[in-house]
């Protein structure tokens, strides 16, 4: 309608029984429109309903290990961080130092570094290995592509397996009763 001052922009608004919404108050002059204020609140709350559906939960698992692992509880371990990358999860390692082992960070560093090459395939360091207190950190990412191949399969279990669209589904059979014959 272009520019209109205050009093008419309201009177036209109060003709056509709709209310008048200041969409973009900085611009100069402020953007208005003519529009039903509760449906428009009711879409918008509909559409960030739907966003936040959408979005994606981030979920931390944490692995605890200590500096003098044995080898198969390491392998053992190795194996939960692995299964985590895979579903799409972030993985917290956590190396935890006694004692005397806090005396020795390279231990725990070089756990830390063993662990990242081996799954280097499924996943990347997001935060490289730091000293925390008594505890050294280091939290491993699952690549996109891994990523999203773990979203896809927790869908398809979602739906249980229903058909995709665009493929025939088989029809049943009619059923006549003796009545009908």
């Amino acid at each position: 309608m272009g520019i209109v001052p205050l009093e008419r922009a309201l009177q036209l608004a109060a003709d056509v029984d709709l209310d008048l919404v200041e969409v973009a108050p900085m611009a100069r002059p402020p953007v208005c429109k003519l529009m039903d204020f509760g449906k428009f609140k009711y879409e918008s709350a509909l559409k960030a309903r739907e966003a936040r559906r959408n979005q994606q939960q981030t979920v931390i698992k944490e692995m605890k290990l200590r500096p003098k692992i044995d080898p198969h509880d390491y392998e053992t371990k190795k194996g939960h961080v692995v299964r985590f990358l895979k579903a799409g999860d972030k993985v917290k390692v956590t190396i935890m130092f006694r004692g005397r082992e806090q005396s020795r960070p390279e231990l725990g560093f070089r756990l830390l570094r063993k662990l990242s090459e081996e799954i280097s395939e499924l996943g990347f360091v997001e935060a490289a290995p730091k000293q925390d207190g008594r505890n050294m950190i280091m939290v491993l990412a699952p690549h996109r592509n891994v990523k999203a191949a773990a979203t896809q399969s927790r869908e398809t279990k979602a739906d249980g397996g229903a058909s995709s669209e665009g493929e025939p589904v088989a029809e049943l059979p009619e059923v006549v009763t003796a009545d009908q014959a």
